[in-house]
């Protein structure tokens, strides 16, 4: 497999790079036409009864949309809200046009088949529905419809323009925002750059990592190229911080401090599994050995026994990988006592609860 993480960085241009850049002209092409249609009037986006809040990006993956969906409905049930979490169910095997993951109490599907990432929101999220449809508006119209859903959050929806909604959160990666600039292929980008202009806020992720000082500058320099390129678009500044050590076969949950000094064989299915290693390495775990997997990797028994094989061999006390891995793994593993999942949360940084109240008045608006 191509490592699409590099290759959405490298601005040089190389020799492998000119059919890349050939598909990503006619993907761009495309890409114009349904805006543009959009535009017009030629599509036409439906409408929800109750209030929608799209969370999304500009980028192919590797923003943080989950934790950041989670945090908003944790958010918006504390208000009394009648919350459903909206999502297209990327991976999953689904086959139905609407698959209920949770009512709210128990979780009715699996990872398999309805993907990590609504599975994570479904375990994470208790007392939300959350719907998966490839229709995201046929999904809100099932919540609504069966438990009085009201208030929509609509999961990695930035480029979903069949359902309007009323607040439009777009994520940027504070510290590598656009990666080369580049359309799919050739770059990260789903969208033009300009595109953000249909944002009504903007949230940079992973803005303050206290033991990184280049990332902090890296994201001041976000910050700055964002309020000169959309001066009128509401900055929020958030991150990603490390939650808790779970370690599923015996139920042990540690704060992640319990990691400092451990010797860890790390591995991670995600949009940027270097950044995974980056944060274990922050917290003090002596990390001997990394294996890096494409996103939403799908993990067998003969490599995770494989894994195991290596921590054994090189004398790590732990096998450490993402909450969002562990979703995919579990349905086809059985549980290993010394392997444990870092649960990542959400913040916003303090002073930056603004996209709160820009919630709060669009309700009383509407």
């Amino acid at each position: 497999m191509p490592d699409w993480s590099r290759i959405h960085r490298e601005k040089r241009f190389g020799a492998g790079t000119l059919p890349l850049a050939l598909f990503s002209v006619l993907y761009g092409a495309g890409v114009r036409f349904r805006l543009s249609a959009y535009e017009k009037g030629i599509f036409r986006g439906k409408s929800l009864p109750g209030f929608v809040v799209s969370v999304g990006n500009l980028t192919a993956g590797g923003t943080g949309k989950t934790p950041a969906v989670a945090m908003l409905a944790k958010w918006a049930l504390g208000e009394g809200h009648h919350v459903a979490v909206l999502s297209k169910g990327y991976g999953g095997r689904y086959k139905q046009d609407v698959l209920e993951v949770s009512d709210g109490e128990r979780i009715c599907a699996d990872a398999r088949m309805a993907g990590d990432e609504s599975y994570l929101l479904a375990k994470g999220v208790p007392g939300s529905p959350v719907i998966i449809s490839r229709s995201r508006y046929r999904g809100g119209v099932y919540a609504h419809e069966k438990f009085g859903s009201d208030f929509f959050i609509l999961d990695d929806g930035f480029q979903h323009l069949e359902l309007e909604r009323d607040l439009n959160l777009a994520l940027v990666d504070a510290r590598d925002p656009f990666g080369n600039g580049h359309l799919l292929p050739w770059g990260p980008l789903r969208e033009p750059l300009s595109q953000l202009r249909r944002a009504d806020a903007i949230i940079l992720t992973r803005f303050c990592r206290e033991q990184e000082a280049g990332s902090r500058e890296q994201g001041q320099r976000t910050l700055a190229l964002l309020k000169e390129r959309f001066p009128s678009i509401p900055l929020f500044c958030a991150d990603h911080l490390p939650d808790k050590v779970v370690f599923p076969a015996s139920g042990e949950v540690h704060d992640p401090g319990f990691l400092r000094k451990k010797r860890v064989l790390a591995f991670a299915g995600i949009a940027h599994p270097e950044h995974f290693e980056e944060t274990l390495i922050g917290l003090g775990a002596e990390v001997i050995e990394f294996r890096g997997f494409r996103d939403h990797y799908p993990f067998n028994k003969n490599e995770l026994q494989g894994l195991v094989r290596v921590k054994e061999r090189i004398g790590a006390q732990y096998l450490l990988t993402t909450e969002k891995d562990w979703m995919r793994i579990a349905p086809v593993w059985r549980m290993q006592g010394d392997l444990a999942f870092l649960r990542i949360r959400f913040d916003l940084l303090p002073g930056q609860n603004g996209v709160f109240r820009m919630i709060s008045d669009g309700l009383r608006d509407k």
